[in-house]
């Protein structure tokens, strides 16, 4: 299968329209920014119900009577755990036991699953893992995904649903009919809130995303996603973790099965449990806006550690970032040096998440 090197999203229009310059990630043209505010698309989410097309993911259908038995190598988690219309997040591992994508696959029944990725390497392992075996494995840009997210979203979805999405619990998902349309509705989310993912082909994306907006739900920036996702704890393949990284060390060893016998990478990735060169954690920094990223992190005049993704919460007040410190330097309440590029200050290490840290919302 050859994948087309550039990708367009059937929304792309709509986003031209609210200001988007459409920069490119994971090969298709993105929301970075619109005309809004996003510290007002930010209260959107948090307060009501905001939406980000989430197309830029890369949708895989896998399917055969084998397909779960591949899924099982590829990934971190035992799919036998994974029952029809239950959906799972887990890891992607080298075969060095690190980090090569993370992802989310869902059992839609019938064995068909569809796996959903980032910018990681899963598409080039999943066809290594499915060489003689009788599955067929399918992307597909003709999917789209639009996340609808925030406290408000269950109403104003169940509106215009043919099923009870209230009956959803977090990480199900089913086929449904919105606003007229067939689409499949997953309880998932990117953002700390309670949300929903709306999985539909492109013919019909454009009326749903225009149905939603008319129902209140305001457009949302990946400057806001940025936003409620580091406030959330949430990592981003490719700042927070990379191939240099085991899943121990960036927070995700709850992904990976430790009874399952085989998958990918896992004798090397046992191997790694605790002897962590990095922990990941979220800073408290004291600056009047967001840092740039890449600073470097001081602890007694010593190098501790690297800002990955930074941001500003007008919510909390706060200057933010996901960050890598070696072990040594990740207690709560640790006050490190941050220093970059016009940036000479210090920065408290604090507990993930620092929003919603019991995740109520999401869980809700």
């Amino acid at each position: 299968m050859t994948e087309e090197l550039s990708r367009t999203s059937a929304l792309a229009a709509r986003h031209r329209a609210l200001g988007s310059g459409l920069e490119d990630w994971n090969g298709m043209g993105t929301a970075w920014t619109y005309d809004s505010d996003p510290n007002d698309e930010h209260d959107a989410v948090r307060d009501a119900a905001g939406m980000f097309d989430m197309s830029p993911l890369k949708k895989v259908f896998v399917r055969g009577v084998a397909a779960a038995g591949v899924l099982d190598h590829l990934t971190t988690r035992d799919m036998s755990g994974i029952k029809p219309g239950r959906a799972a997040y887990l890891s992607v591992l080298t075969d060095q036991g690190t980090m090569a994508d993370d992802a989310i696959v869902s059992n839609n029944g019938s064995d068909e699953w569809m796996i959903v990725h980032g910018s990681g390497d899963t598409m080039a392992l999943l066809e290594q893992s499915a060489a003689g075996k009788d599955v067929e494995i399918e992307f597909t840009d003709d999917l789209h995904d639009i996340s609808v997210q925030g406290p408000a979203s269950l109403d104003i979805l169940d509106a215009h649903c043919d099923i009870n999405l209230s009956s959803l619990a977090y990480f199900d998902h089913a086929e449904a009919t919105l606003f007229g349309h067939a689409c499949r509705i997953s309880r998932t989310g990117y953002s700390g809130e309670r949300g929903y993912e709306i999985f539909a082909v492109a013919d019909v994306i454009g009326d749903i995303w225009d149905r939603l907006a008319e129902a209140g739900v305001m457009p949302c920036s990946f400057t806001a996603l940025d936003k409620v996702r580091i406030e959330a704890g949430l990592l981003f393949y490719g700042y927070d973790m990379t191939t240099d990284h085991t899943p121990w060390e960036v927070g995700l060893g709850f992904t990976v099965s430790k009874t399952k016998p085989e998958f990918r990478g896992r004798a090397a990735a046992m191997a790694g449990r605790g002897h962590e060169k990095i922990n990941t954690v979220c800073l408290d920094i004291n600056a009047s806006d967001m840092v740039n990223g890449g600073e470097n992190l001081h602890l007694n005049g010593s190098e501790v550690g690297i800002v990955n993704s930074p941001a500003y919460s007008h919510r909390l007040g706060k200057s933010l970032a996901l960050a890598h410190v070696t072990p040594g330097a990740a207690a709560i309440g640790t006050e490190l040096r941050l220093v970059g590029d016009g940036v000479d200050t210090t920065a408290q290490i604090v507990a993930t998440p620092i929003y919603d840290s019991n995740k109520s919302r999401t869980h809700a």
